[in-house]
């Protein structure tokens, strides 16, 4: 797939590290033009971006709050006026994970997750569709707890499982204007995120639920993204692909 999305344009919510870092970069050495959203990591976000550069392709980065009900707006507002009237590819990577039991959870806690994983996704599609044409497409980042209980994360679980039911929806509404809508669903990736993998515990019992004996890279799940992302991917939509090396099989 060398340079296969040569003058596509990208957005990348949630950018700056992790897999979404992976994922804009995975896109940029495939010859798009990556706006990198950040909220808080406006340093790293800037590393994101010059890396990109030195691929010869270009990049912006732009800062958005997405847990907040404007938050989709403003990115898309900024979008806008940085790439045009022509997205070809929104990835709407950015998430929290709050890892409170059921007994525990707050309903503060409950609400940024859903306003993060869900709501924000959702308008961001909104307000960047009049933008996407034939040939544009969407893919969700959702997670391997949508379908299999992983941990003590009931909420977590329910703001992905809402998100793969979105993108269903939004590939039936979107398929007649030639727009495909998918979602990747990760397993247990080694970031920042999932410092758990770090100890003896956590490496053992993530080794144990997965067919592949090794921990899941940022990069694993980049590749999937930018084969979809890819116009070898044409005649896949409402799909949630999972990447989780064989995990609970």
């Amino acid at each position: 797939m060398a340079r296969s999305l040569l003058g596509k344009t990208v957005v990348v919510t949630g950018a700056s590290r992790g897999i979404g870092k992976a994922i804009a970069l995975a896109l940029g050495k495939e010859g798009a033009q990556v706006l990198v959203h950040y909220g808080r990591h406006a340093r790293e976000a800037d590393q994101v971006v010059a890396e990109i550069r030195s691929m010869g392709s270009r990049s912006e980065k732009i800062n958005a709050d997405l847990a907040q009900p404007d938050g989709p707006h403003k990115l898309a507002k900024r979008a806008k006026e940085i790439i045009g009237g022509r997205l070809d590819i929104l990835v709407a990577n950015a998430g929290v994970f709050l890892p409170s039991s059921i007994d525990d959870l707050a309903v503060e806690e409950f609400d940024k997750l859903f306003a993060v994983n869900v709501r924000a996704p959702l308008f961001l599609v909104q307000q960047l569709r009049p933008i996407m044409c034939t040939g544009s497409n969407v893919i969700f980042v959702s997670s391997l707890a949508a379908r299999a209980t992983i941990g003590d994360f009931a909420a977590y679980a329910a703001s992905k499982g809402a998100l793969e039911t979105t993108v269903k929806y939004l590939a039936r509404a979107f398929g007649p204007h030639g727009i495909r809508v998918n979602a990747v669903a990760p397993g247990v990736i080694e970031t920042d995120a999932a410092a758990f993998v770090k100890t003896g515990e956590g490496r053992e019992h993530t080794l144990a639920m997965q067919t592949f004996k090794r921990i899941g890279s940022p990069e694993d799940v980049a590749r999937v993204v930018a084969f979809l992302a890819s116009n070898q991917a044409r005649w896949i939509t409402g799909e949630v692909v999972p990447v989780d090396g064989g995990s609970q099989l």
